[in-house]
């Protein structure tokens, strides 16, 4: 049976909010859309208390901001950036451009083509997060993106300089120092003094998040990636520090961040939850974690481990963490989530900072869906085609026959030409390898990219 020891707030209170910030959102972009760098600057001033001569750095600004940066965190972001860079470059490898003969003289094939610009978001209002640059700008790079526009927030009244160091150092080609809605409509739409990207990509606060969904279709987005969502599958083989720890851990992002626990163990449930509050007792960021706990932290009670995998493929959350006695039979059976902590020696807090894995990962149950960003994110697979003159008369036969059943007399056509053009070079192999049930497939002949 699953009970729950800990609910979050009513799903009737979480969808007034939704509503509120889509019609937020929508005014804003509309506003953008009309007035540009004079609204995205008034918006600015407004939420970010930011009104610079421009927004986008110039080379000496970028300096000045690394040259404030030690020597010791240079170095940290270096090691992370590589950690990105090389697991961005190994999925990358794994994406090959093909060409196959399905027919004798039919060949198909696919390449996978870079976008020609991205605009990467760096969440950075309360957080200045120095990761989430080289998780979008490093990974674009390796894609083979031409242009990547990097955009954060000021923090502290001005541009943040670890943050401007990562995105040079990720290889960010226009640095913008202004954050939120205004930021995401700036890239998406343009303005005056922007050009526009074709991609938007990166998280962000509630409204970030409802800014790209609006915006999705003029340009194209990575995914929905909102308020971080961690959830911690444990047993008593795991204790109530650890399970505390790691979802206050999270739960410090935002006062909207979920954070959820399953369990077996009611024991463990009981003793977690007397361990949240004296932690948050001390933990220096409890103003903002107590009140995502609040309204959003849950603990769910369950008597198996299946009851726990369909809970917890139920809730799909972005991070989940695996601390049990049986962390493989996890792996191998969970379907829906962002990215999967395994073990009780790894953290979420690796994901986010420096393990190499990419750490914008699908929110509301978005894990049903969807993957999180990646290199494969960046990239169009499209496909292409050729066919031989001893084919195309008898392929452009099934084709006008089938345009025929629809009714598209101009598809039809289409098919006709080629059948009367080149009939007098029919090959009766590909009439019998179209007849043939199934088709016989040729072997695919993949291009190293």
């Amino acid at each position: 049976m699953i009970r729950y020891l800990k609910e979050g707030a009513p799903a009737e209170a979480l969808a007034a909010a939704d509503k509120k910030t889509r019609q937020t959102v929508e005014a804003i972009l509309e506003d953008i859309e009309t007035r540009g760098d004079e609204a995205v600057r008034e918006y600015s001033r407004k939420f970010d208390k930011w009104d610079p001569p421009q927004f986008r750095l110039g080379q000496a600004e970028i300096d000045a901001a690394i040259a404030e940066v030690p020597a010791q965190a240079i170095e940290d972001i270096r090691v992370a950036r590589e950690q990105v860079k090389r697991f961005a470059e190994a999925q990358r490898a794994s994406m090959q451009d093909l060409e196959i003969e399905t027919l004798p003289g039919v060949v198909l094939g696919h390449r996978h083509v870079p976008m020609d610009s991205v605009g990467c978001y760096v969440p950075g209002g309360k957080y200045p997060l120095i990761a989430s640059a080289l998780m979008s700008i490093v990974t674009a790079k390796v894609a083979g993106v031409r242009r990547v526009a990097a955009a954060a927030p000021p923090h502290g009244g001005r541009p943040n300089p670890y943050v401007i160091a990562a995105m040079t150092m990720a290889g960010a080609d226009e640095i913008y120092a202004f954050g939120g809605v205004q930021a995401m409509a700036a890239l998406a739409i343009g303005t005056q003094d922007i050009a526009p990207v074709d991609m938007l990509v990166g998280a962000g606060n509630a409204f970030v998040a409802e800014a790209k969904r609006q915006l999705f279709g003029r340009v194209g987005i990575d995914l929905l990636a909102g308020p971080t969502e961690t959830l911690v599958i444990a047993d008593d083989s795991c204790d109530a520090q650890t399970c505390a720890t790691d979802l206050l851990g999270q739960a410090e992002h935002g006062p909207t961040s979920p954070a959820a626990m399953i369990t077996d163990s009611e024991e463990l449930a009981r003793a977690t939850l007397v361990e949240i509050e004296k932690q948050l007792e001390t933990l220096p960021t409890a103003e903002v974690a107590r009140q995502a706990w609040a309204d959003y932290g849950q603990i769910i009670v369950c008597d198996s481990r299946e009851e726990m995998l369909q809970v917890a493929d139920e809730l799909a959350y972005e991070h989940v963490q695996v601390m049990t006695r049986h962390d493989d039979w996890f792996l191998e059976n969970m379907r829906n989530y962002g990215s999967l902590f395994i073990g009780h020696e790894t953290n979420v807090a690796y994901g986010d900072k420096v393990i190499g894995t990419n750490h914008t990962l699908p929110t509301k149950r978005a894990a049903r869906y969807t993957g999180g960003l990646w290199v494969g994110k960046y990239l169009k697979t499209i496909t292409h085609q050729r066919v031989k003159p001893q084919a195309t008369a008898i392929l452009g036969e099934y084709c006008s026959r089938i345009c025929a059943m629809e009714g598209f007399a101009g598809h039809k056509a289409q098919a006709d030409l080629r059948v009367a053009r080149y009939g007098n070079q029919r090959d009766p192999a590909v009439a019998e390898a179209m007849a043939a049930d199934p088709a016989p497939a040729g072997k695919p002949v993949y291009k190293p990219i």
